[in-house]
């Protein structure tokens, strides 16, 4: 959402092609008709993960992808902390949407105010493990972010150009969908089935259902990991 926001403004949307957000980022900014540059930790000829072939194509023709490797490198693990200081310092700005503590998020938020780049990130639950990265990037002084406006105002030139469509929170209250129970039950944290089963007392079936249910109304969003999340309604 934020991503497709972004690059309705005319922003671009650096980010390093990995599964999860990464990936969700630069299909974000391709779906809003921007540019995206996905920064990898190989050589241009792979492409890490595989299943993000087709997204790699997209990304190639429609925005860039970038290496400081030489081709045929393969996906070495002390590659990826690396590339983040590129991607830091293309980008205006960071946003850190998801963080544990220990995390490659941290490393590219601190070397984007090393390099005296905006730093944004979205606060959370106070139980979730994924959310103190970004609740320790606010305390530090970053920016806590809900809105895309939140970003655009910090953006110079960004805010000449208007959004077609504002983009909230990932997550938040979602009007009359407070009365469903399931929903309330799921709260507004990413959350795995079993998790829900025991908090909802509901069969399998019957959650299965209702899920399907609220996925096809818009209200509920499946996640990598077997994880569901509420979302915003338009």
């Amino acid at each position: 959402r934020f991503a497709h926001a972004l690059a309705e403004a005319g922003v671009s949307v650096v980010s390093g092609l990995a599964l999860g957000v990464d990936g969700e980022a630069h299909a974000g900014a391709l779906d809003g008709h921007g540019t995206t540059l996905a920064c990898v930790g190989t050589g241009l000829d792979r492409v890490y993960p595989a299943r993000h072939r087709d997204l790699a194509n997209r990304i190639a023709a429609q925005g860039a992808i970038v290496s400081e490797y030489p081709l045929g490198t393969p996906p070495l693990a002390a590659h990826f902390p690396q590339r983040n200081r590129i991607i830091a310092g293309l980008s205006q700005g960071t946003l850190v949407v998801e963080a544990a503590l220990q995390s490659g998020s941290l490393i590219t938020a601190r070397l984007a105010a090393d390099m005296g780049r905006e730093v944004f990130a979205i606060p959370g639950s106070i139980h979730s493990p994924q959310s103190r990265g970004c609740h320790a990037l606010i305390r530090q002084g970053a920016k806590l972010v809900e809105s895309v406006e939140d970003i655009l105002e910090e953006l110079p030139g960004a805010q000449a150009q208007t959004p077609k469509a504002t983009s909230p929170a990932p997550v938040a209250a979602a009007g009359d969908d407070t009365d469903d129970a399931l929903l309330r039950a799921m709260g507004h944290e990413p959350i795995g089935l079993e998790a829900l089963q025991d908090r909802t007392g509901m069969s399998t079936a019957q959650l299965m259902a209702r899920l399907l249910e609220l996925e096809l109304a818009g209200c509920v969003g499946r996640l990598p990991g077997g994880r569901v999340q509420r979302l915003v309604r338009a």
